[in-house]
């Protein structure tokens, strides 16, 4: 088969997938991107689309995530149209609808299209209105606005994905019966529990083993939508209460998603507002995978927290990796997460009932191992990455055949 994805970053969601087409060797897999820092690998041809401009200073408000979205699409466009010049024609295009995949139908109108679709925006039980707020009516005009070029690929796309139930929920009703629930996948091979591990803090001599007290917290960003000022609250209090525990936070000092705060970040904030022993209070930077891994796997009890919005990685990966997890009772946990049966689930506002629940296990580590084990089996049973690798591959296969 002949198969391109499109995605603004490489290779994203799409790594394992596209890694194991690009193994047939009966498969040409390209991958059209905006990514120039991360080289290609595995057999996979990368080809890179570039930016002709940036958003207008002047371009309505409304409008600035749409009119991005259609610069990356007239990007990524020129490029398919070199390679339909060239004589190659997909058998399928798979694409993150995020702006990249907007004018796949109107190069290749009868290749099937699958849209990868992560999050639609609603203006009610959801992350915008997490916190209370009502939203007025040009916050409503704002977000409809904002999902223009989601509708489209709703519209175009043949067939689409999503990566958990509460993800496609969000959905538009009318557009739900072309979404195939259907996760990347956990690399639980990898991700495993190892009694045994040793997790050196980075930039220090000090060396971490499964009977140190260990709390952890993983994020891409440290911001409100995944907890972290919560977190710091917990993290403050408890190290008062626990002179042997040591916090330790991997991730950078950034947002990825919600507000910013203007000339301040939520990690310089927190430490300046809240009292810590900061010889136990460690912030690891990025690290590279294996590394992260061996944190999740010293943990004594890890604490996610979430908005109602897209379920991280992390969580599964934490779970897959047998930590004993304190989490946030939101929608997308709940999809995964049965209070006292593979986690203890808390008011993500509930900084006292945290850190009560995080005392609970590491008080009692061999009660609560269960949790772990439970956690683990979950992962195993419902989002290996080879069990899932093997229905997406019949879901691609499918798709292709079918128009």
């Amino acid at each position: 088969m002949n198969i391109i994805f499109l995605h603004r970053n490489f290779p994203a969601q799409f790594k394992y997938l596209a890694l194991e087409l690009a193994k047939d060797r009966a498969n040409n897999v390209i991958f059209v991107t905006n990514n120039t820092a991360m080289k290609s690998f595995g057999g996979i041809k990368k080809l890179v689309y570039n930016l002709k401009r940036k958003v207008p200073a002047d371009c309505h408000r409304y409008l600035r995530f749409y009119e991005e979205s259609i610069i990356h699409g007239q990007a990524a466009a020129e490029v398919l149209i070199n390679l339909q010049q060239q004589g190659f024609i997909p058998d399928i295009i798979i694409g993150h609808s995020w702006g990249s995949s907007l004018f796949v139908k109107e190069v290749f109108p009868d290749v099937p299209y699958i849209a990868y679709i992560e999050w639609y925006y609603n203006p009610v039980n959801s992350d915008v209105d997490f916190l209370g707020k009502v939203l007025d009516v040009d916050e409503k005009a704002s977000l409809k606005v904002k999902n223009s070029h989601i509708l489209e690929d709703l519209v175009s796309c043949d067939y689409g994905i999503s990566p958990t139930k509460w993800q496609k929920s969000q959905i538009p009703a009318e557009f739900q019966n072309k979404i195939k629930v259907l996760h990347e996948g956990i690399d639980t091979d990898f991700c495993k529990p190892d009694k045994n591990i040793e997790f050196k803090l980075p930039n220090t001599d000090i060396i971490l083993k499964k009977s140190d007290e260990v709390l952890t917290y993983a994020t891409r960003g440290m911001e409100e939508y995944r907890g972290f000022p919560e977190f710091m609250k917990v993290a403050s209090i408890l190290m008062k209460q626990r002179p042997n525990l040591r916090v330790v936070i991997g991730g950078e000092d950034r947002v990825c998603y919600g507000k910013h705060l203007k000339n301040d970040s939520f990690k310089a904030k927190m430490l300046r507002e809240l009292e810590f022993d900061e010889s136990r209070l460690h912030f690891t930077g990025p690290l590279p995978y294996n590394e992260y891994v061996k944190l999740l796997q010293v943990s004594t009890a890890h604490v996610y927290l979430t908005y109602p919005f897209v379920l991280s990685w992390s969580l599964l990966e934490a779970m897959s990796s047998g930590c004993c997890i304190v989490a946030s009772d939101t929608s997308p946990v709940k999809e995964v997460m049965k209070d006292r049966v593979n986690g203890l689930l808390v008011d993500f506002f509930d900084v006292d009932e945290i850190v009560l629940k995080v005392n609970e296990i590491l008080d009692n580590r061999d009660k609560y191992s269960m949790l772990s084990e439970n956690a683990r089996k979950t992962i195993v049973e419902n989002y290996d990455l080879k069990t899932l690798l093997s229905q997406q591959i019949k879901f691609v296969k499918e798709c292709a055949k079918r128009i």
